[in-house]
């Protein structure tokens, strides 16, 4: 519910906000994803494993707040101390208090991470739900407040009253700056309301669990900050790379890519979603006898609801690209690229519980280390010359090169029966839809929906007849059952 609210920012910041100042946003926003696992160094993961007793997780959590609290603070003072530096090397020499706003942001949000977790721990859902809805809250509230009303009443009322209250402290030149606000606003109040979490009879620094705790955490930091990096640093090198054009046109490309990949977004929240329910339920399933067979079925349905959500998304793109402000949509030929590179993100991770379910996670390190190099040399070879299409490219072949290795390596390790010849088909036969449709340019028209209706049910179709007996089997097997 989070993920969608603020999702659905991103219509009014792309109708509100121009393409350059969208790049501002988007780059900033990338430089935050891949600070936020350094600063905040796997501990919330790590304070979950050494939390065994009620005793001991007092411990462990006195320890893992104390550490993460001074970092969190020293991290924000060396920020805060070279803030101008820091912007001038971002290219943003003018906007310092961007720097200074994110400082912050972080600095609250890291300390925020342990005593969430705690609240996790100790099956206290309605506090945490509570907290999390406020912070979404007062974000959006914010953003409306800041990025709609303020400009609405200073342009249609400039006499009023409250707008000359409001033109005391708003400067609608910048618009980003507000958004930052926003963030700025909901972090405060969030930790300001987990205080009484933080409260303790006494604090205690375990120097001894804190050794073994950085000894477990560090790996999980290099996986997260190598997937941080495929996820985010396409935007950062994309800046610094576009070749021949003023400041202005290369942030207006960075908007534009970004916006294109926030609609390419829908692959990821079916992934994130799908998530949440695999891995509780692979480890569960791990125990059965038949769990390999269960594993391999679980990945060809996943194969075949996401190629479906890649045909509904690109079929209807006209549709759904109005998601977005009308001066983005130009780059609404990469969203393809992305959709496709997500989906090879999200046979990724299901192929990926043969490394954890074999005790070999040192093999996600590599996967991750490795799509990330990718990811590096793609975007600096193809940046120059395709611009956000090299960008694109770049993520797909990371994804898909992630994908491949983990099922080539997990063969050997871990063999899984996956069905690949229907996989591949699948994956095939949508593409072959899509590229068809796009062949045929049947322009704006009905007949074009109608059309494409019909490349649906098609798929579908196919997908129904070529699974019938799996879904008979299953269908015979529950009514054996009850």
């Amino acid at each position: 519910m989070g993920r969608l609210l603020n999702y659905l920012l991103v219509p009014i910041y792309t109708r509100v906000l121009i393409t350059a100042d969208y790049g501002v946003y988007t780059e900033m926003m990338a430089w935050v994803s891949i600070l936020w696992v350094i600063i905040t160094y796997g501990m919330e993961t790590t304070f979950f494993r050494f939390s065994d007793s009620r005793e001991q997780g007092t411990r462990v959590y006195s320890t893992t707040l104390l550490s993460l609290v001074a970092t969190s603070v020293l991290f924000m003072l060396i920020v805060l101390g070279n803030a101008g530096g820091i912007a001038s090397w971002l290219g943003y020499a003018q906007s310092t208090h961007y720097v200074v706003y994110f400082a912050f942001i972080l600095c609250f949000d890291a300390i925020a991470t342990i005593p969430f977790a705690r609240l996790r721990q100790q099956n206290r859902p309605l506090r945490f739900a509570t907290i999390k809805l406020i912070n979404i809250g007062i974000n959006i509230g914010s953003n409306l407040f800041f990025i709609l009303l303020c400009p609405y009443l200073l342009k249609n009322y400039p006499q009023s009253e409250l707008s000359v209250f409001i033109s005391g402290f708003f400067n609608p030149n910048d618009l980003v700056g507000y958004i930052f606000i926003s963030a700025l606003l909901a972090s405060a109040a969030t930790l300001i309301l987990l205080i009484p979490d933080m409260r303790l009879r006494s604090y205690a620094f375990d120097f001894g669990i804190w050794k073994k705790m950085l000894k477990y955490t560090w790996p999980l930091m290099i996986v997260a900050i190598a997937g941080s990096i495929n996820l985010s640093l396409d935007k950062i090198l994309l800046a610094k790379l576009l070749p021949g054009k003023s400041e202005a046109e290369i942030m207006a490309q960075v908007g534009i890519y970004g916006a294109c990949y926030k609609v390419s977004i829908i692959m990821t929240l079916f992934i994130q979603t799908f998530r949440y329910a695999a891995d509780p339920f692979f480890f569960a399933e791990a125990r059965k006898s038949d769990s390999r067979q269960i594993y391999a079925d679980v990945l060809k349905y996943f194969t075949i609801l996401a190629a479906l959500i890649f045909l509904a998304t690109t079929l209807y793109l006209d549709v759904v690209i109005r998601f977005i402000g009308s001066s983005y949509r130009e780059g609404r030929d990469v969203i393809p690229i992305l959709l496709m590179g997500n989906l090879f993100l999200g046979i990724f991770y299901n192929l990926s519980f043969w490394y954890k379910l074999s005790d070999r996670t040192i093999y996600g390190a590599l996967f991750s280390i490795i799509g990330a190099l990718i990811t590096i040399v793609l975007n600096v070879l193809l940046i120059p010359t395709l611009g956000y299409y090299g960008s694109a490219w770049a993520a797909f072949a990371a994804y898909f090169a992630m994908m491949a290795l983990s099922y080539f390596i997990g063969r050997k390790y871990y063999p899984i029966p996956y069905p690949v010849f229907k996989i591949v088909f699948y994956l095939g036969f949508a593409l072959a839809i899509y590229f068809v449709s796009q062949a045929l340019e049947l322009g704006h028209g009905l007949a074009k929906y109608l059309i494409h209706t019909l490349f649906i049910i098609i798929y579908s179709t196919v997908v129904l007849m070529m699974e019938r007996q799996s879904i008979f089997t299953s269908f015979v097997g529950k009514v054996n059952r009850s």
